[in-house]
């Protein structure tokens, strides 16, 4: 077989590989490269530094320099497209005929360039972005980003039907792969790419309820003054809540003598052994879009995972985790699982179908027969 060349260009660079859509872009790379697949990755690049990790696994890596300015603001197309231009990444890309893989909408402005028309171009969706920005805008409490959520939104709206002009679309999640499949010709859905191996819950109780995230962004921060205020203002079952940077309005909650407690910005162990330990890892989500990859870390290191339903968003993964759309219902389930031990029927299930499903190793054989 000859060798195989694919130039990857991401909206970020992808390492560390600590948030949502770059663990899908770093994971992939790395599954393609470990099967032989010479991956020239392409970063735009602000707020992240070079990674020495990246030149060690791939056969060529580039960056570019994202514009940030506010001119780019005014513009038509959308600010997360126009931001990430660069006619030094058109220059490198037409040195090659190798296909080419563009990661989120973010990167679809070289579907508009004609130097490049006659090449293979495959997208990756990673949201159906209008709406992603328009439920990031109705948590924003700030004026000016709330209109520039929903100014972006619009403009994405707009924007989406460039995704005609590639080969094919890759999605993430089912029911994106839906959406997509009304809109466009040819949308294959491939699962999120991740860094977990095998399935290391622990059987038996935890003692505490844990809700883990990005605590500086909105919706992570409702969603805990949620569980603070309306689902465990009357439990007598510890709570803990971890992540990024809380605002001060969360952190005010916390001193009010409860059982409940905030650990600000635990490192990767931590983290972990957060997760592991706990006998309850809540998740909830105001957004049904894309994959929250934060699901598929409680299902394969913790127990009990009690989620709603938009943060199931189409993966396939009801039957692993425990269902609750309301501060009742949640109350009710926590409540019930707290009497309950975590079996080891439980792990095998969740072997089996993570196995099935969302296996970096089987889906990445999918993956270089669509895009090699």
């Amino acid at each position: 077989m000859p060798d195989q060349h694919l130039h990857i260009v991401s909206f970020d660079i992808p390492f560390p590989a600590n948030y949502g859509g770059v663990i899908d872009v770093f994971y992939k790379a790395k599954a393609l490269a470990k099967k032989g697949v010479n991956v020239h990755l392409h970063c735009f690049e602000y707020n992240r530094e070079h990674s020495d990790e990246l030149e060690k696994l791939f056969y060529a890596v580039h960056y570019y320099k994202r514009d940030i300015s506010k001119k780019q603001l005014f513009k038509s197309i959308p600010y997360i497209v126009s931001s990430r231009s660069s006619e030094v990444l058109i220059k490198t890309l037409l040195k090659d005929n190798y296909p080419i893989l563009l990661e989120g909408l973010h990167t679809c402005g070289l579907l508009d360039e004609p130097r490049l028309k006659n090449r293979k171009r495959i997208v990756r969706t990673h949201n159906i972005e209008h709406e992603y920005y328009q439920n990031l805008a109705k948590v924003e409490n700030d004026l000016f980003k709330k209109y520039y959520f929903y100014n972006e939104s619009a403009k994405l709206k707009r924007y989406e039907k460039i995704l005609s002009k590639s080969d094919m679309l890759l999605s993430i999640s089912k029911n994106d792969e839906d959406y997509f499949s009304s809109h466009f010709k040819r949308v294959e859905f491939v699962p999120a790419f991740h860094p977990f191996k095998k399935v290391e819950s622990k059987i038996g109780k935890g003692e505490y309820v844990l809700y883990h995230g990005n605590l500086s962004v909105p919706e992570n921060s409702n969603a805990a003054k949620f569980l603070i205020n309306e689902v465990f203002n009357d439990l007598n079952i510890p709570l803990k809540i971890a992540g990024l940077n809380p605002p001060t309005h969360l952190s005010n909650l916390f001193n009010n003598g409860k059982n409940i407690e905030l650990i600000p910005n635990p490192d990767d162990e931590t983290l972990n052994e957060l997760i592991k330990n706990a006998h309850i890892n809540v998740s909830v989500t105001a957004q049904k879009t894309g994959l929250k990859l934060k699901l598929l870390n409680t299902l394969y290191n913790g127990r009990f995972c009690l989620v709603n339903d938009k943060m199931l968003s189409g993966s396939d993964l009801d039957d692993l985790c425990v269902i609750a759309n309301d501060r009742g219902s949640m109350k009710r389930k926590i409540k019930t699982l707290f009497k309950q031990d975590f079996s080891a029927d439980k792990i095998e299930e969740r072997k089996e179908k993570l196995g099935t499903v969302y296996n970096n190793g089987h889906n990445v054989e999918h993956l270089i027969k669509l895009v090699c």
